[in-house]
């Protein structure tokens, strides 16, 4: 057979890199076709690259840890009859370059002494695109990165040893503190009534102390991933959080009615969750300004809602899938995708499409039995709803004749909103209006 490139797929819009987390054939080893050959990992999720071919690996074009761009081969598959190449692959000037997370977190910060960090050390090194992009977010220099002993081909520093080196680092290494310039406005008695003064804020990376007994547990890549975003979210939009308690008699009373026939007529078990998303939905339909994004001074009224749900896996990691166009699924539909994405986000089977483009998220922090939630903005949308637990509270009714105390089945929903586009009308309007849908639930529809 003719030898055949494996390609790194299209992953989604956004998504335009990946990175070799392992390969899962070697060199030499045959394949059959759809056979996952190697992981890859994006800023978004893992997954795999299946073989589009039958055949044996002939060559690995890329290491573990190389960043690999979208429709670039990463290996050659060919027949049991063609020569077998190593599987070492050298590094070249071509491997594209990557930011990673790694042990420690400078929020954004670095200071690499304004020297430019080049392809080599100035011993004359190689320094890999990974290494050199791992060095810059740390801030770790040309100098010092020349004195980290490298396991690698010819001593050259690999990843494995820039992050074992990372921890260990002493504060005469460490990032030295770094002077930020902020501008203010002064009032005076002369004619010129601003003036700028200059003041200096020394920015340090706090050391934490390590006490006996003590377990030092290493982020995982996803922990570290979610780490930035979260702290990313909190710097980039100022959050502020309403909250409206929604009586949901009517959608609990509805679901223990037609639970048992839904799942016997649509083969799925339905949740509160799709119910929650359709009201929400419903809402952003009224005031679209909530499905937006910000550009620096510009606003992104979305078209399409695509809602994200934020979901906990077993690794105690979180994961958002996107159900896309959730506006034209009706409560079946929503329920499937609900259902599928949740599943298969449980079993590492999400692609980098599924987890992006959402325009606004749902996070069910009821499920943990909490009552209601300050959730963070998943950038770049600018609000979230958390949806707290289900409880049965005496509760102040009207009825025809007159004021009455009955159990009622209550909830909290609490919305945050980046405060830079979404004010506090809007904000607490657009609560008040889904707790309205859920309250308004028609007991006597059909699914």
């Amino acid at each position: 057979m003719a030898q055949v490139e494996l390609i790194m797929p299209k992953m989604g819009e956004s998504v335009a890199e990946a990175t070799i987390t392992s390969w899962l054939k070697e060199v030499g080893e045959t394949i059959e076709a759809d056979e996952a050959v190697v992981e890859i990992a994006t800023d978004k999720v893992d997954s795999e690259v299946p073989s589009t071919a039958q055949g044996v690996l002939i060559k690995k074009l890329f290491n573990v840890g190389d960043v690999v761009q979208v429709g670039q081969a990463i290996a050659i598959i060919g027949s049991a009859g063609d020569k077998v190449e190593s599987p070492s692959v050298k590094p070249t000037e071509n491997t594209p370059s990557v930011t990673v997370a790694s042990n420690s977190i400078t929020n954004g910060i670095t200071d690499i002494s304004n020297e430019k960090m080049g392809k080599t050390s100035p011993s004359g090194k190689f320094l890999s695109p990974l290494v050199r992009s791992i060095a810059e977010k740390e801030g770790i220099t040309s100098a010092e990165l020349d004195s980290i002993k490298g396991t690698g081909s010819e001593g050259r520093v690999t990843k494995n040893d820039l992050l074992n080196y990372l921890p260990n680092r002493t504060n005469t290494t460490a990032v030295s503190p770094i002077s930020t310039s902020v501008k203010t406005e002064v009032k005076t008695d002369t004619p010129v009534a601003q003036q700028e003064k200059t003041i200096q804020v020394q920015v340090k990376k706090q050391s934490i102390p390590v006490f006996p007994g003590d377990e030092i547990i290493e982020m995982d890549r996803m922990r570290k991933l979610i780490s930035e975003h979260m702290v990313m979210s909190k710097h980039t939009s100022p959050h502020v959080t309403s909250y409206v308690e929604a009586d949901v008699t009517n959608i609990v009373n509805w679901r223990n009615k037609v639970k048992d026939s839904f799942m016997k007529r649509e083969n799925e078990s339905i949740t509160f969750t799709p119910i929650f998303i359709e009201a929400i939905v419903k809402a952003i339909k009224d005031f679209p300004m909530v499905n937006i994004s910000v550009d620096d001074d510009k606003i992104i009224k979305r078209k399409n809602i695509n809602m994200g749900m934020a979901t906990a896996l077993p690794s105690g990691n979180l994961i958002v899938p996107v159900i896309k166009n959730a506006d034209q699924l009706n409560l079946v539909g929503l329920t499937k995708a609900v259902n599928d994405l949740a599943n298969r986000a449980r079993n590492n089977k999400l692609t980098p499409d599924e987890i992006s483009g959402g325009t606004y998220t749902i996070t069910n922090v009821g499920s943990f039995g909490n009552v209601m939630g300050t959730p963070i903005i998943n950038q770049p949308q600018v609000a979230i709803m958390a949806v707290g637990a289900i409880r049965k509270i005496p509760s102040v009714i009207e009825t025809p004749d007159g004021d009455a105390i009955a159990i009622r089945q209550k909830m909290f929903l609490s919305h945050a909103y980046d405060h830079r586009v979404v004010d506090g009308a809007l904000g607490g309007m657009f609560v008040r209006r889904v707790a309205d849908y859920l309250e308004n639930f028609d007991i006597n529809r059909e699914f």
